[in-house]
């Protein structure tokens, strides 16, 4: 049995049309919108990876449960294109500031996240009391 995450699946339209109770030329103008974009076969039979199939179901939930539109599909999924493109370059960065900052130091960092309070050093002042 196969399982539903690894891309080497692949499934006709005809039955990717069945699956999704959706009409083939349905298939095919999302493809032409630009929102699918599945492989071809040698002959030029489109190909439905697992991974257009995820994208398959979202634009359904979004079109059929959500009443958005093609154009509306189109932006939302550029908008999660560039989040999962931000979280990449924002993990990066965490990883960059992780190597740069607190490599070598873990120590010194765990002893002061174990400390119940964190205080700076402070300097000892003479309060000088008047006599009454």
């Amino acid at each position: 049995m196969s399982s539903r995450n690894d891309p080497k699946n692949y499934h006709h339209i005809s039955h990717v049309a069945r699956m999704y109770n959706v009409h083939p030329q349905t298939l095919r103008l999302y493809e032409r919108e630009g929102l699918l974009k599945p492989s071809r076969s040698e002959g030029n039979t489109r190909l439905y990876s697992d991974n257009d199939l995820i994208q398959l179901e979202l634009i359904l939930n979004l079109t059929r449960d959500l009443g958005v539109n093609l154009a509306g599909v189109e932006v939302v999924l550029n908008m999660r294109k560039k989040i999962e493109q931000i979280e990449s370059e924002v993990n990066e960065f965490l990883d960059y500031v992780r190597s740069e900052f607190f490599e070598g130091r873990e120590a010194e960092f765990e002893q002061r996240k174990k400390s119940l309070v964190r205080m700076s050093p402070a300097k000892i002042i003479l309060i000088e009391r008047e006599e009454e």
